[in-house]
């Protein structure tokens, strides 16, 4: 009895549904069975697939309907190798075992089952939380066409702390794709830049005609806010498409200082970012400069605390405000520390901690995220960002002294960030 119970525990585990079929109800081991080869039928299609062109797995991997039913033939696989295992047990006929073989057994088919059981509901529980995060961050149809043989890409970093009124991107740039070689280049906008105006044809250009010109209240971070306030009805159609007037109108400045027509966005709420950070399990970041947390005097009475100099793991909190943090240091300095905080969330997105908190991840992800890529879009950005990963991301910073922010040279910008993007012949 122990060793036959042995090797019906090992048919329940290889192959659910067969222990039923040597030894039980063969009704309930026709239902196992067929969904064992049917789970394997598909497993094997998709290993198929993804050898044949690893693009129809990423795009199957990226369409909210296809991982929905994904998730429910999962959890319904799970389903059955839970009752299965069960009935397992009624099969080893552990009553008639010695007392030690009998929990040795136990103890056995138990483990397999939950295991077993929770490794498939775990899997169709990622499955769902997966096709919910697509069909919320990315709820645009249609396909984006490059220009000029690139696709372009600007993302904001929106902080709307307690102690702003309304949005402000603090944090501009624009990342430049090359469509066929992936070649990527960050473009670094300062928030600070002056005497901006917007690209052709923006109705921005009738309330504005002479650019956003009117020193330190018009520096570019703040169009977003006095669109939002002021001249919303200028972009009737941003929501629909995804959109607001704020970042519409930015949009329009950005292509002014770049040259470049942004074909999407992407707005990220700093203040969810924290929420991310310690959903990763927070991050690594050597610091190089004692920094305040919060406080708004001059002389940093009102602080919170302090980010010591040296190496650290940070919380979110912690990493926000290392990103955030102004006194003492200038704008340009807190570029670049923003940027080391991408880096380092980029660093920890290992498969391992991703797959381990991926609920978690992907529940800060849509509160932090807003954009309009369109969903179609996502294999093709997939793939370029595994290729821009390769060959590493070249950046370009709009910071003095390379350019005056307060009397930029816009045609000195357009050449630098043209021979930047140009791509360069191999040898």
């Amino acid at each position: 009895m122990h060793r036959r119970a042995w090797f019906l525990i090992v048919l329940n585990l290889l192959v659910p549904g067969s222990a039923q079929l040597l030894a039980g109800n063969r009704r309930l081991a026709r239902i196992a069975l067929t969904a064992t080869l049917s789970l394997w039928g598909l497993v094997l299609l998709i290993v198929l697939l993804g050898t044949i062109n690893r693009d129809w797995v990423i795009w199957m991997a990226t369409v909210p309907f296809l991982m929905g039913l994904m998730s429910v033939i999962l959890i319904a696989y799970a389903v059955v190798f839970a009752v299965v295992s069960l009935d397992t047990l009624r099969l080893m006929r552990v009553g008639r075992m010695y007392n030690r073989e009998r929990w040795i057994t136990l103890g056995a088919i138990v483990l397999t089952g939950v295991l077993g059981t929770s490794a498939v509901a775990y899997g169709g529980n990622l499955a769902g939380v997966q096709s919910n995060l697509i069909a919320t961050i990315f709820n645009q149809g249609g396909l984006t066409q490059a220009v000029d043989g690139r696709y372009n890409i600007m993302l904001l970093g929106a902080d709307a702390g307690a102690d702003r009124f309304g949005i402000r991107p603090d944090s501009i740039s624009v990342v430049s794709i090359d469509a066929a070689t992936g070649q990527t280049v960050n473009i670094g906008i300062p928030r600070n830049l002056q005497r901006v105006s917007f690209s052709e044809g923006s109705p921005m250009l009738e309330v504005y005609p002479n650019g956003w010109d009117c020193g330190v209240d018009c520096l570019i971070n703040a169009i977003y806010k006095d669109v939002e306030d002021n001249h919303a009805d200028l972009y009737p159609d941003a929501v629909a498409q995804g959109s607001t007037p704020g970042t519409e109108a930015t949009r329009d400045a950005v292509e002014y200082v770049t040259g470049l027509e942004i074909q999407s966005y992407v707005l990220v709420d700093m203040a969810a970012f924290e929420s991310l950070i310690d959903a990763l399990g927070g991050i690594d970041i050597n610091v190089k400069e004692r920094l305040p947390i919060g406080g708004q005097n001059e002389d940093l009475s009102d602080v919170k605390g302090w980010i010591e100099v040296g190496q650290q793991h940070m919380d979110g909190y912690t990493a926000l405000w290392y990103a955030r943090s102004r006194h003492t240091t200038s704008d340009y300095d807190r570029m670049k520390r923003q940027h080391e905080v991408e880096n380092a969330v980029l660093a920890q997105i290992a498969p391992a901690t991703v797959l381990s908190r991926f609920q978690q991840i992907a529940s800060a992800g849509k509160k932090m995220i807003r954009t309009d890529i369109p969903s179609g879009m996502l294999t093709e950005y997939v793939n370029l960002a595994t290729l821009a990963k390769e060959q590493g991301i070249n950046s370009i910073p709009l910071i003095p002294p390379t350019i005056d922010v307060i009397h930029p040279d816009f045609s000195a910008i357009h050449a630098m960030v043209e021979e930047a993007t140009t791509p360069v012949p191999k040898e």
